[in-house]
């Protein structure tokens, strides 16, 4: 891809996400309306409160409440085990049912990322009440990367271009006939998870040795994919895994 090219995508992303947030102030708190949704296609709210160091902010408990009255409980060491990788991956921790980060001034921009980046992802790992998600996406590509001893890192963040985190589910790392290859299990594929793998992808490859290759794992079990997202993660050199189709990849990615 053209780099500047690249650098575009970049911009485009990083104007998008200013002009479609609002502000408001409810009683001396900020309440920041920004312009990613849930599951239930409601726009994501954080809200920011001064403190000693600097500002608290948090989700006022948004995610957990939502997912606890959907049948989601946290009651199995898997799922608590998942729920603190997510946190801990991010830097946010829990407090009661809120999701907080502390920030300074400085740090602010990172901060506000990290906690809306942890609430997409527990949203996502997590939407698993019986009805609706049988198991983990994120595990059960776990599991079938060990079964055919594809070597990998679980859990690796890489800092991008734009000096903001971008957190890939697993890295494979080179060998020597074949260079580094980083992976994100998208569970329930949408134009959202998308946009955010391509620009997560395309800020980290400038970081990256130009032979590294980014999959996207996509769960095409519970609904049909829409094409348009298949062409989009090829078009910016995203190589896509239907998971009904995994076992097709074994020799590519075990070398």
């Amino acid at each position: 891809m053209i780099s500047n090219e690249c650098s575009d995508l970049v911009q485009v992303y990083i104007r998008w996400l200013g002009q479609k947030m609002s502000i408001q102030d409810i009683d001396g708190v900020c309440e920041i309306t920004t312009p990613f949704v849930d599951r239930h296609n409601d726009y994501l709210q954080i809200y920011i409160k001064r403190s000693k160091e600097g500002f608290t902010l948090t989700d006022d408990g948004y995610i957990i409440r939502d997912l606890r009255l959907s049948g989601c409980e946290f009651t199995t060491e898997k799922r608590r085990q998942m729920l603190n990788a997510v946190l801990n991956g991010f830097g946010v921790r829990l407090q009661g049912e809120e999701l907080i980060v502390e920030a300074r001034p400085d740090n602010f921009p990172q901060k506000k990322h990290n906690l809306i980046q942890a609430m997409l992802a527990i949203n996502d790992l997590f939407v698993m009440a019986a009805p609706m998600v049988m198991s983990i996406f994120r595990e059960d590509v776990e599991t079938y990367l060990r079964a055919h001893d594809i070597r990998f890192t679980p859990s690796v963040k890489f800092t991008g271009k734009s000096g903001l985190d971008n957190s890939f589910d697993f890295v494979i790392p080179a060998s020597r006939v074949k260079p580094e290859r980083v992976l994100r299990a998208i569970n329930r594929p949408d134009r959202q998870s998308i946009t955010t793998l391509i620009f997560a992808w395309t800020d980290t490859k400038k970081v990256r040795l130009p032979e590294s290759t980014a999959y996207a794992v996509l769960n095409d079990t519970e609904r049909p994919l829409n094409p348009d997202l298949i062409n989009a993660l090829r078009r910016y050199d995203v190589k896509d895994i239907l998971w009904s189709c995994r076992d097709e990849h074994i020799q590519e990615l075990a070398a």
